[in-house]
């Protein structure tokens, strides 16, 4: 690989990562999903991720002021997007199917209809809507406005369900700490159909460390995407919650312990070390896995439900960009000069693991990989989405109140 400078490196990456939510979405204006985004490429191509759209509309974004399409064409892409999750896009209470087909828009195989990829899928409809505004700013606000928030929330815990489906109902929670802030403060500021702005307080706050790492409160599998994708939009910089918490700085804290395990367990497993770390959910030698994580894990003081096997996806260090940019530009010039493998059409392939034989590298792309790349190098580039989406006055009203201000520099 030629050397790159550091921005030439996140231009490129974030270039290359763009050009997924762009050419692999359904471009076919007469299409009823026409805008969708497939969940990964070059697999599955029938299916697409509701949250890969929500990173997408956000793509659009980027793609249109740095110049890599026009605006024009970015303002139509985006407003057909919407067109279809208005009009086509199968769901329930406003809250869409977790995985839809690309043509038609419906249910895709028996996936369940998901809060967290609706939570996705507004945010990136309120970017879009902020930044191009007129008709697609009311659009999105009619998508958000559409979500019953209380529909998903139990009231019996004051906590969201983890999922519902037709044949099932709702069950599970939302009960510990994880990537789902954006749905409280979302769901707080609802004109329409908000739900108590109390649930941000009613989920457990455990707390542990690893390593030298001060003290933070942890998720459950330890994944790093879930210190990281509510930060994509909402800009927790020098903000405090009412227990005065600052959870940017958590974020932080997790992206450290995330590289301290990595170059801990070095001797265990060689595709680890301080280049090559944060783990997080991605593809890996036997599939798609949602426990790639790091200690803290589990109940207080199990540290059981991190399950490492070597396998490594360069989302986890791009990710925290915006928390570590030394250790993740680090990582990102790694990957590019030494892991040649991994490079793609759409940039960094999903993961890689040298702790098989033979060396296995990801054949796919995946969409929520891809997005929480490219919005958290924009924004440790430019401040571009969070610039955009804090612009919302609902964004604004809902870290408002769940009861965050400005922390004192």
């Amino acid at each position: 690989m030629t050397p790159l400078s550091n921005e030439e490196l996140m231009d490129l990456e974030s270039k290359h990562s763009f050009l997924f939510f762009w050419q692999e979405a359904n471009s076919n204006p007469g299409s009823p999903g026409f805008g969708l985004i497939r969940d990964r490429a070059p697999g599955d191509p029938e299916m697409c991720s509701v949250a890969s759209v929500g990173y997408g509309l956000t793509a659009l974004v980027i793609g249109a002021e740095r110049q890599w399409i026009t605006t024009d064409e970015a303002q139509r892409r985006a407003e057909g997007t919407l067109d279809t999750l208005l009009q086509h896009a199968e769901e329930v209470n406003g809250f869409f199917y977790h995985f839809l087909s690309m043509e038609t828009g419906k249910r895709y195989d028996n996936s369940e209809v998901s809060v967290i990829d609706t939570a996705i899928a507004v945010c990136g409809a309120i970017t879009a809507g902020e930044y191009f505004g007129g008709k697609l700013k009311e659009k999105a606000q009619q998508l958000y406005e559409r979500v019953n928030w209380e529909w998903y929330r139990n009231p019996e815990t004051n906590q969201f369900y983890m999922g519902y489906t037709p044949e099932r109902g709702h069950w599970g929670a939302w009960d510990m700490y994880a990537e789902q802030f954006m749905m409280y403060f979302l769901a707080a500021a609802s004109p329409t159909h908000p739900a108590d702005p109390e649930m941000f307080y009613d989920f457990h706050r455990q707390v542990s460390t690893y390593g030298d790492v001060p003290l933070f409160i942890y998720t459950w599998t330890g994944s790093l995407f879930t210190y990281q994708f509510s930060h994509a939009w909402f800009d927790l910089q020098n903000k405090t919650d009412r227990d005065g918490l600052n959870w940017w700085e958590n974020s932080v804290k997790a992206s450290l312990a995330h590289r301290q395990y990595c170059m801990d367990e070095s001797e265990t497993f060689k595709t680890f070390g301080p280049n090559s770390w944060g783990l997080t959910a991605c593809d890996g030698p036997s599939g798609y896995r949602g426990d790639y994580g790091a200690p803290p894990s589990g109940r207080s003081g199990a540290n059981d439900q991190h399950h490492p096997d070597g396998t490594v996806p360069p989302a986890g260090a791009i990710g925290s960009i915006p928390f570590t940019p030394k250790e993740s530009l680090d990582a990102m010039q790694h990957y590019y000069n030494h892991v040649p493998e991994l490079w793609g059409e759409y940039g960094f392939r999903d993961a890689y693991n040298l702790d098989v034989s033979p060396p296995w590298y990801g054949r796919d792309v995946i969409g929520i990989d891809k997005g929480i790349s490219l919005l958290m190098i924009e924004n440790h580039r430019s401040g571009l989405v969070w610039k955009w989406f804090m612009k919302n006055k609902f964004a604004k009203k809902g870290l408002e109140l769940t009861g965050f201000t400005e922390k004192p520099l």
